[in-house]
């Protein structure tokens, strides 16, 4: 049985560095996939689907549902750990019930928790652009990206603590506290 944990929170506070090195750390039992870099690495194929992804994420929107949800399922599925750490999904209501269809249809994935790395919005703005990784770093895309972000946080925040599946952590402390932490939230649910 596989376990998922979904990491969740603003552009910019830091859900993928804290998946990435808690990943690291647990090189045996723990796998990490960001959705960004998921939908990136498809980008940089040159594929067709690539170009298409593009279009969306150059302009700070959601790539379709079908994509990405066949996305997460298959890098799930070709997991070679059985903890697996998803960040930046779901980030719509969309997102969060065809992924709710999947698992109820899946015997072999367990949704353990979601953990949600809170960030003001101008600490998650300082942040992006000040990393500004490419053309979606800039203030106009962030301040869609946030938008995006915010608009279904709530539902998302509900739907998930009446299956008593959140842990709100403060993403505002060093990277090392913030680790530590969501790798103890991790290891005491496994």
């Amino acid at each position: 049985m596989k376990k998922l944990f979904l990491i969740i929170g603003a552009p910019g506070s830091g859900k993928t560095t804290d998946a990435e090195l808690i990943a690291k750390r647990n090189p045996d039992t723990i796998v990490h996939y960001s959705t960004g870099d998921l939908l990136r690495a498809e980008v940089a194929s040159g594929s067709e689907l690539g170009k298409k992804i593009k279009s969306y994420i150059d302009n700070g929107n959601l790539v379709p549902l079908e994509i990405v949800i066949n996305t997460i399922k298959s890098a799930i599925e070709k997991a070679d750990k059985n903890i697996i750490l998803i960040d930046g999904f779901p980030r719509s209501v969309e997102q969060m019930i065809a992924l709710n269809e999947m698992l109820k249809t899946s015997k072999d994935i367990d949704l353990v928790a979601v953990i949600e790395v809170e960030v003001s919005e101008e600490i998650a703005r300082d942040r992006v652009l000040g990393r500004a990784r490419g053309a979606d770093d800039n203030v106009e895309v962030f301040n869609n990206r946030m938008k995006v972000f915010l608009g279904p946080i709530n539902d998302i925040e509900k739907f998930y603590s009446k299956q008593k599946k959140v842990n709100k952590i403060n993403g505002e402390r060093t990277v090392e506290e913030i680790v530590d932490e969501m790798e103890k939230i991790i290891k005491e649910k496994i």
